[in-house]
């Protein structure tokens, strides 16, 4: 093994991490204490794509769920917990207390946002636990040593002999090429696809171990065989609440109390560099539990890493799959949308496709707010804390929230799941609106129904669209379903930024009906603005038109349909 001698890279005091500043929106490279410290001073997290920074944010919470677990925004260890001689901390069962210690989380989180920045107790946690987070050190960061990993794989996958190796354009997710295909639109070219910096290859090992895909064959050994999995929020379709700020970003999604717990025993956090060893977190792993603290989640490793360095610095990844706990009920998981499935009884985490990727949030509104009781929808954990600050009123009825996502598409190969596409979006929404209060039993008061049901009729308009665009496709001898598909895409791409700014500009003040009404009329000006850039452009066979069993067929007559439909469907008088 090749040890780059004196060589240190501690995650904690070295810069690494990207971000925006808020003051004058310049990229700036900082480190672990640093944003911690200066988290109020950032806009945004600003690596390399949005999926890693959703990463690495969830890196970030791992650190401030695990210290504000144990610690209150002063710094001083809650009454109900107790530490020993090894500093390492436990419930006290003498003294815990289920409701007053949910009540002692809330007041921290209360005064954090209160304070509008993270306490000093952080930096205290990383320079205690500073040894974990050196990239080069006796126990690197998210990797193994030589011994390790030998002592875990099979004979034949042992670094000595070099096999099961992950490239670095493998890693960087950017490109992702394998050693049988190559990425013929990355970023980079030729060796250049193979170089990182020090800090780059940080982030991307960070991403890796959450986003990997299964080209990579190698595993650990256990008793019973398995398939390597794909990293774990590549699993999901993530969503999380977005702040102004950074600070705001961290603090928002920092869950202290998680639902999912009332019906288990509360357990304190523990991220992956707590575990006494890495054989003993394999074992751990092996088992195949789902993780019981978010701190565990976050940080959940795919593959089992080691990189052995060269004599010119260079290095050399090897991959080996770790067994994975199973994505069915794992309702712990506070960043995704559900799905229930009937047939197993049982809740899936929602996925993004290809078939997908114009599916904006908005038309999907019910997955992430639960409109009726009787749904069988299961709300995305952070939806639900951010309901239970507002229960609690540690934010405002008229504070804007914001739910983004972020979701990197595999190719849905099942060798390979390769990232295929980026996807982002948001919504926006005040707390009133996204969280009524619980004396509007009405439906038709209550915003989240109201809602619902505009996004049905909504949906219905853009269901009379494709039967228009089909038409057109049926006139011009078109394959009909791709060209009808394809004016759908921008039908409901005209209707994205409109629909978001109506979300954004409800009350619970208003009068439903009115709001409505005006979003009808906004639908059917966009309807007929999108029809009259198709009459435009209209040909002579759009004019003469085609005979069909129920009657002659042309851009006109296409067009009158659709009107029709819009005008029955929106309940709108025809002007």
């Amino acid at each position: 093994m090749t040890i780059v001698d004196g060589k240190s890279f501690n995650l904690t005091t070295e810069p690494w991490i990207k971000v925006i500043t808020l003051d004058n929106n310049q990229e700036q490279t900082v480190s672990l204490i640093d944003l911690f410290e200066n988290a109020h001073r950032y806009r945004q997290l600003a690596g390399d794509m949005r999926s890693q920074d959703l990463a690495i944010l969830r890196l970030l919470l791992a650190v401030l769920t695990t210290v504000y677990s144990r610690f209150d925004a002063d710094g001083k260890l809650y009454s109900w917990l107790t530490t020993n001689d090894k500093a390492e901390v436990s419930i006290d069962a003498d003294e815990f207390d289920e409701d007053d210690s949910e009540d002692d989380l809330f007041k921290t989180w209360q005064k954090l946002n209160q304070a509008g920045k993270f306490s000093s107790v952080v930096a205290r946690y990383l320079e205690t636990h500073a040894d974990d987070f050196d990239f080069f050190g006796p126990r690197p960061f998210y990797q193994v040593t030589t011994e390790d990993y030998d002592a875990l794989v099979p004979e034949v996958k042992r670094v000595a002999g070099g096999k099961g190796q992950v490239a670095i354009k493998q890693l960087n997710r950017q490109i992702s090429e394998s050693g049988h295909t190559p990425a013929i639109f990355a970023p980079k070219a030729g060796e250049a696809k193979n170089d990182l910096s020090l800090d780059e290859l940080v982030r991307w090992l960070i991403t890796y171990q959450n986003f990997t895909g299964v080209t990579d064959k190698s595993k650990v050994v256990t008793a019973e065989k398995f398939s390597n999995s794909t990293g774990w929020i590549y699993r999901i379709n993530p969503v999380f609440a977005k702040g102004k700020t950074l600070f705001e970003t961290l603090l928002l999604n920092l869950i202290l109390v998680n639902e999912w717990q009332d019906e288990t025993e509360y357990t304190l956090p523990k991220p992956v560099w707590e575990y006494n060893s890495v054989q003993g977190y394999v074992t751990h792993r092996k088992a195949q539990l789902l993780p019981d603290n978010l701190a565990e989640l976050y940080t959940t490793w795919s593959r089992l890493l080691h990189i052995e360095w060269d004599e010119t610095d260079s290095p050399h990844i090897f991959s080996a799959g770790v067994p994975i706990f199973a994505s069915e009920d794992a309702l712990i998981e506070p960043m995704t949308t559900w799905r229930f499935d009937k047939k197993e009884h049982a809740y899936r985490p929602a996925t993004k496709s290809l078939r997908s990727l114009g599916i904006a949030m908005w038309r999907n509104f019910g997955q992430y707010v639960k409109v009726r009781q009787a749904d069988d929808v299961h709300e995305p954990g952070i939806v639900v804390w951010l309901h239970n600050l507002k229960k609690r009123k540690l934010i405002s009825r008229d504070d804007p929230l914001v739910l983004n996502s972020i979701a990197l598409v595999s190719d849905g190969t099942a060798a390979s799941q390769s990232p295929a596409a980026e996807v982002v979006d948001d919504m926006q929404l005040q707390a009133d609106v996204l969280f009524p209060s619980d004396d509007q039993n009405e439906p038709l008061k209550r915003w989240p129904t109201r809602i619902e049901d505009t996004i049905a009729f909504t949906q219905t308009i853009g269901t009379d669209y494709y039967h228009f665009a089909s038409d057109i496709g049926k006139i011009r001898n078109l394959d009909v379903r791709p060209f009808a598909s394809g004016m759908s895409a921008k039908f409901y791409e005209q209707l994205n930024s409109p629909f978001k700014e109506w979300l954004e500009g409800l009350t619970d003040q208003d009068n439903r009906e009115e709001k409505i009404t005006l979003w009808k009329q906004e639908l059917q000006r966009i309807v007929v603005a999108s029809v009259n850039d198709v009459m435009q452009a209209s040909s002579p066979r759009d004019v003469k038109g085609i005979s069909t069993d129920h009657g002659p067929l042309n851009i006109f007559t296409a067009k009158n349909r659709l009107m029709g439909n819009v005008r029955k469907h929106l309940e709108l008088k025809k002007e």
